[in-house]
């Protein structure tokens, strides 16, 4: 079974982490929450999410598929500064495994050295920075391993992209259409 793990962070984007985890799962990928911190982990607009696991009891990511950073600026600062978040998407990077990241989550991509040129995220955030390549044009972005997207109102979209990468474009369709998902 495809695996993703999706680390959560205080102060993460609760539209994008609880969208992204629906759609993939509804695709029968097993979505490992995994808390920064925490096992309950309090998102930016108060809603609290129990992790399945913490970040710090993932020993390999053999079996792991992709990593995905839902956004969040407060959510995205921790991301940025954890060791274990930061080492793990350097695994995942040098194993050429795939990355995704939306709204504010490049920036710990950034910091981690594995963002690609070419790239998008929510507005503004592109400031803080230095690869290039940005694009406010697509909401989702694919550059080699690295999937980026927008922001919460491409949460869907950018599930659903993930499906198709992981999955099949059949299961991408049959998705998008019960989502009624046109926009994407």
């Amino acid at each position: 079974m495809t695996k993703v793990l999706l680390p959560l962070a205080s102060g993460f984007e609760e539209i994008e982490a609880i969208s992204i985890i629906d759609v993939l799962r509804r695709a029968g990928i097993e979505v490992i929450i995994a808390g920064v911190d925490v096992d309950i982990v309090e998102g930016a607009n108060k809603i609290l999410v129990k992790s399945d696991c913490l970040i710090s009891d993932i020993t390999s990511i053999d079996n792991i598929d992709m990593i995905v950073l839902p956004g969040g600026w407060g959510g995205t600062k921790v991301l940025a500064e954890n060791e274990k978040v930061q080492s793990l998407l350097k695994d995942m990077d040098s194993k050429n495994k795939k990355i995704g990241a939306i709204c504010a989550a490049p920036y710990a991509l950034e910091k981690a050295g594995v963002l690609k040129n070419g790239f998008t995220c929510y507005p503004s955030v592109e400031d803080e920075i230095k690869t290039g390549g940005y694009t406010s044009k697509e909401s989702v972005v694919i550059s080699e391993n690295i999937m980026t997207s927008r922001g919460p109102a491409t949460a869907i979209c950018f599930g659903l992209a993930i499906v198709k990468k992981l999955v099949s474009q059949e299961v991408y369709l049959q998705l998008k259409a019960g989502l009624l998902a046109d926009f994407c």
